[in-house]
C-alpha cells in the first residue's frame, strides 16, 4: 500500500470526560509513530475553532513520555470543545462551509482528521466524510469514540464511560451510608446523567453484586415513567426500611413524550435540537413530598459525573488512549470514514480483556445503543445482575493525577 503522506488534525467535540484528553494522547502518540504523517495540528473548540484557523501544533508539546501521561491524567477538553452541527446539503451554507473546510485542508497540508466525540460528533466525522469523497479530496477521517453516556453502536463500551461509572458508584455507596443513619422516614433522589439510555444510572448499583448497599429503586429513561407507579413502588420500599434512595436518568420521560424534568429548562434546545435536561430528581422531590409527605430530598451528581479525575477508572483511562493511538495507525493503514470501536475481547467466566477495530460511520451516527430489555426488571424499577456484570469490570483499576500540595496538578496547551 502506498502510504498518504501529509499532516494530520485532531479534535475534541461535544460533552468533556474524564477519559477524552487519555484519547487525544492516544491519538497524538499514534500520529507522531506514524511514517506518514509530519505534523499533527489541534483544533481549539473542534471544527468551530478550525473553521475560524484556531490551532496549534502538537509536535512541540510531546517531546517525553511525561507530557502524555500528565495529559491522560487531566480531565475535560484540553484543546476546547464545540456543539457545532455542520449543514446538510439543503441548507444555503452547504457549500461554503465544507469548501472551507476542504480549503484549510489543502493550506495546512493536512491529509489525516481525527475527531473524537459522542454521537453528534460523530455526524461532523459522517458529513465530512461524504463530502470529501464527492469532490475527490483524497484524505482519511477517522471518529474517535467518546461519551460517558456509553450510547455508541458499534462498541462494546466507550472511552469516559468507565471513569462516570465509577465516580457514580462509589459516590453513591457514600451517600447510602450518609442516609442510613437516621430513622425517621425519608426519600433521596439522585438525580444521574443520561438523555436517551440509562447506562449511568444502571452503574449506581454496582455495590450490589459485590454485596454491598444499593439503591432501592432505579428508573431508566428506556422505560415510560409512571408517577402512579412510582408511588406505589416508594410506598412500599418505605415499608421495609426508613430510608429509600432512589436513582434516576435525567431523561426519564413519560408515556406522552413529556421529560418529568422539562419545565425546568422552559423547552430551550441546543444546536442538534436536543432539549436541555435538569430537575428531573427536583420534579419528582416535590412530587414524593405533596404525595407521601415524608422528608424527601434530591441531589443532581452533574457535572463531576464527567470530569472527576481523581477517581478514574484505570481500565477507562488505558483503554480511552490504547483506541486513540490505534486510531491513527488504522488511518495509516487506510481506514477511513469509519469510528474506532472498542471490543470485549472474552469468553463468559474469563478475565476482562478488550482488542480495538472500526465500524463505517453512517452505521453509527445518530443512532443510540440503549439499555437491553433484559438489563432492566419486569417492573421497569431496577437492573438485573446481568447488567453490572458488563458494566463492572470497566471500573477496575485506579489511575490518579500528580499532587502537589494537596491538590492535582492538570495538562494545559
Amino acid at each position: 500500500m502506498t502510504l498518504l503522506r501529509g499532516n494530520a488534525v485532531v479534535g475534541q467535540s461535544g460533552g468533556p470526560t474524564t477519559a477524552i484528553n487519555a484519547t487525544l494522547a492516544g491519538v497524538i502518540s499514534g500520529a507522531l509513530k506514524c511514517e506518514a504523517i509530519d505534523k499533527i495540528y489541534g483544533m481549539k473548540n473542534g471544527v468551530d475553532g478550525f473553521l475560524r484557523e484556531d490551532i496549534i501544533c502538537l509536535n512541540d508539546y510531546f517531546t517525553d513520555g511525561a507530557a502524555f501521561e500528565s495529559l491522560k491524567r487531566t480531565p475535560a477538553a484540553a484543546l476546547g470543545s464545540c456543539r457545532r452541527k455542520l449543514p446538510v446539503e439543503s441548507d444555503p451554507k452547504y457549500s461554503e462551509t465544507f469548501e472551507k473546510l476542504v480549503a484549510l485542508f489543502e493550506k495546512y497540508g493536512i491529509r489525516y482528521f481525527f475527531y473524537i466525540g459522542g454521537n453528534d460528533s460523530m455526524d461532523t466525522v459522517a458529513k465530512l466524510s461524504k463530502y470529501t469523497q464527492e469532490v475527490g479530496y483524497e484524505m482519511r477521517i477517522v471518529g474517535v469514540p467518546k461519551t460517558i453516556d456509553n450510547d455508541l453502536l458499534g462498541t462494546d463500551h466507550t472511552p469516559g464511560f468507565g471513569s462516570a461509572a465509577k465516580y457514580i458508584s462509589v459516590t453513591m455507596q457514600e451517600m447510602l451510608r450518609d442516609t442510613a443513619v437516621y430513622t425517621v422516614p425519608a426519600v433521596t433522589v439522585v438525580e444521574i446523567m443520561g438523555r436517551d439510555a440509562g447506562w449511568l444510572t444502571a452503574s449506581s448499583a454496582l455495590g450490589r453484586v459485590l454485596g454491598m448497599p444499593a439503591p432501592d429503586l432505579i428508573y431508566l429513561p428506556e422505560r415510560a415513567f409512571d408517577m402512579d407507579n412510582f408511588f406505589a413502588d416508594v410506598r412500599e420500599a418505605l415499608k421495609n426500611k426508613p430510608n429509600v434512595v432512589v436513582a434516576v436518568s435525567e431523561g426519564l420521560q413519560f408515556a406522552d413524550g413529556r421529560y418529568v424534568g422539562e419545565g425546568t429548562q422552559g423547552g430551550a434546545v441546543d444546536a442538534f435540537g436536543h432539549k436541555y435536561l435538569a430537575g428531573t430528581g427536583k420534579a419528582l422531590e416535590l412530587a414524593v413530598k405533596a404525595e407521601i409527605g415524608c422528608k424527601v430530598r434530591s441531589v443532581e451528581l452533574n457535572l463531576p459525573q464527567r470530569c472527576a479525575a481523581h477517581i478514574a477508572s484505570l481500565c477507562d483511562i488505558e483503554e480511552s488512549f490504547g483506541v486513540g493511538e490505534a486510531a491513527a495507525f488504522a488511518a495509516e493503514q487506510g481506514v477511513s470514514r469509519e469510528m474506532m470501536v472498542i471490543l470485549r475481547d472474552c469468553e463468559k467466566n474469563e478475565s476482562y480483556s478488550s482488542v480495538y477495530g472500526h465500524m463505517d460511520i453512517d452505521l453509527i451516527a445518530n443512532k443510540t445503543k440503549y439499555v437491553p430489555k433484559h438489563y432492566i426488571n419486569e417492573r421497569g424499577n431496577n437492573v438485573t445482575d446481568e447488567c453490572l456484570s458488563y458494566i463492572l469490570p470497566l471500573i477496575e483499576g485506579e489511575c490518579y493525577p500528580e499532587y502537589k500540595n494537596g491538590l492535582p496538578v492538570f495538562f494545559a496547551f
